[in-house]
């Protein structure tokens, strides 16, 4: 097996705990890819608030896939695993987004067991499918599949609708249905999360993050408690939030971004950051 999704596979199997940021375009896919992270994490909730939407699964399966194409380019050799929210619907509508995410250059998906709207894992208000019609998506989600490398992972929103005992079981059921990595979503303690990394098989992920329902704990932490993948979703997205509404307010107010300047990357950066000085060159060896 060869590929992106062999790669991510090869990175789940290493000892350590692995952090993956969340991104939601070209230009965050490309940072990511130059800061020197192993494996990106494309957010699907972060993807939603780009086009201006909530993540409510307004996003259609087009829209993110032609995000996602995006972020596959830019992230380059590094493996990205992607939000896959519900598969988009039923089984029949998992089959064409494993299908057409694949075709990305994804390494891998995950799908969740929510039902519609559904919400951010660390919000109020989820309701979940049936374990059984959620493990037959799992299972129409390893049959789709042209490239048997490709990681299918298996989200439960089950601990804030149906207790943590349950969501055990349904963790474990998606595993038998075929899915290559689980992902308990929004453990409220730190003994949840260790019960998780001694109980579901490997590998095994988490989604981390300051403020958020699940306690706050370190990559060394989660990497001794059994965790292999450790996202942070809406970091990135945070900060960019922040600090355009600031220059945005500053530009309001007196005109210009002068007051923040101390916020804006200066122009060679910009540039440098998404290589302008390598698409140069290329043009001079070619002739342009």
């Amino acid at each position: 097996m060869s590929g992106a999704a062999a790669r991510f596979r090869e990175i789940l199997e290493r000892p350590g705990a692995v952090v993956a940021p969340g991104v939601f375009d070209g230009l965050s896919a490309h940072l990511a890819r130059r800061a020197g992270f192993p494996a990106i994490y494309a957010s699907g909730g972060a993807i939603a608030r780009s086009l201006g939407l909530p993540d409510l699964g307004l996003a259609t399966m087009t829209e993110v896939v032609d995000r996602l194409r995006e972020i596959v380019e830019a992230a380059g050799d590094v493996p990205v695993l992607a939000d896959g929210d519900t598969g988009h619907g039923t089984a029949l509508h998992v089959r064409r987004t494993v299908r057409s995410s694949e075709r990305t250059g994804l390494a891998g998906l995950h799908i969740e067991d929510q039902g519609f709207p559904k919400r951010c894992g660390h919000l109020e208000g989820k309701t979940l499918i049936p374990v059984e019609e959620m493990a037959a998506k799992i299972a129409a989600a390893r049959s789709a599949c042209s490239n048997p490398a490709f990681v299918i992972a298996a989200r439960t929103d089950a601990i804030a609708v149906e207790g943590f005992e349950r969501a055990m079981q349904r963790a474990e059921a998606y595993k038998q249905a075929g899915a290559d990595l689980l992902f308990v979503e929004a453990p409220e303690s730190e003994d949840q999360i260790a019960e998780i990394g001694r109980r579901l098989p490997r590998p095994r992920m988490i989604n981390m993050f300051r403020g958020g329902r699940s306690p706050f704990l370190p990559a060394e932490r989660l990497e001794a408690l059994g965790f292999d993948l450790f996202i942070v979703p809406s970091d990135l997205q945070r900060a960019v939030i922040k600090a355009m509404s600031t220059v945005l307010e500053a530009i309001r107010q007196d005109g210009d971004s002068g007051a923040v300047a101390d916020l804006l990357a200066p122009l060679p950066d910009r540039d440098e950051a998404v290589g302008h000085d390598d698409w140069l060159a290329w043009a001079d060896r070619f002739g342009g």
